[in-house]
């Protein structure tokens, strides 16, 4: 249920252009729903955040809540993650054509979580606040791999889907870049982290392009 709510968002936010005024409605409501969540979730710590909290503060009511998220937890997530695992998959299908596999899945990872998309304090004291944030949060460091496993595919020429029983290569890519981005994201949870998200990504990200070097042969 999490990650299908999480994967709608995403698909409906990388297509908003040209969609009718119903489907931008349903991406303002889940949009005012998360900043609602998040908001709630500051003044008054994410543990005394009710559901019907956010739906009041969102103007809706709990049953539309429900028919957006999960837990409170995601709403809360989503605020500050947004759909960043669609957008790891449409950056690297943007790199530049004669950039190597293994710096360009790089470069489109640490975009993502570089910038605007780089958690700050304030985030992090909020996600280590509660266990139950902290597992949404890994969820959503883990929501990267099946779009990245796919612009993988695309790039390497092993097909632009990874439905089939097509070459193992991409998804198992994409599997170790999502398996080092969580590593980094654990590491980085730990009380008083010495290094921005970014840089701790990026370093665990390094252990494996190695890997991504070798698909290219």
């Amino acid at each position: 249920m999490r990650a299908r709510n999480f994967g709608i968002y995403a698909l409906e936010m990388g297509t908003n252009s040209g969609r009718g005024m119903r489907e931008r409605k349903k991406i303002a409501t889940r949009q005012a729903l998360s900043a609602a969540a998040l908001r709630l979730a500051r003044e008054r710590g994410p543990e005394n955040v009710r559901v019907d909290d956010i739906a009041e503060a969102a103007g809706v009511s709990p049953r539309t809540y429900n028919n957006y998220f999960s837990s409170r937890e995601q709403a809360i997530m989503v605020a500050l993650a947004a759909e960043r695992g669609l957008r790891v998959g449409t950056a690297l299908r943007a790199r530049p054509a004669d950039e190597s596999l293994d710096q360009a899945v790089v470069a489109a990872v640490i975009e993502q979580y570089s910038g605007d998309g780089e958690p700050d304090r304030d985030a992090l004291a909020l996600i280590t606040s509660a266990p139950a944030l902290q597992a949404e949060f890994l969820d959503t460091i883990a929501a990267i791999e099946r779009p990245l496993a796919e612009a993988i595919a695309a790039r390497t020429g092993s097909g632009g889907s990874t439905d089939d029983q097509g070459e193992l290569g991409p998804e198992v890519l994409a599997a170790a870049v999502s398996a080092a981005a969580r590593v980094a994201a654990e590491r980085w949870l730990r009380p008083d982290p010495v290094t921005p998200f970014s840089a701790m990504l990026l370093e665990a990200l390094t252990w494996i392009t190695p890997a991504l070097r070798t698909a290219e042969r």
